[in-house]
């Protein structure tokens, strides 16, 4: 007998996608959030600075 799907995930899709912001299951109208709150929440996080993308150290022009 075949194992049953994690509860809320679609049949042979595996588990379903969790809310990054607050761990609940994704809806498909603000994926990859559960809500617009949490996808407000996120957007604000990147305006605000509060996620950066790391890059490469500036290199200092005045050491010459």
């Amino acid at each position: 007998m075949p194992a049953e799907p994690p509860k809320g995930a679609a049949p042979g899709k595996g588990a379903a996608k969790k809310c990054p912001i607050c761990g609940k299951p994704a809806n498909e109208a603000s994926k990859p959030f559960c809500s617009e709150r949490c996808r407000d929440v996120d957007l604000n996080r990147w305006l605000s600075g509060s996620y950066v993308v790391p890059g490469r150290p500036e290199a200092d022009e005045d050491a010459d």
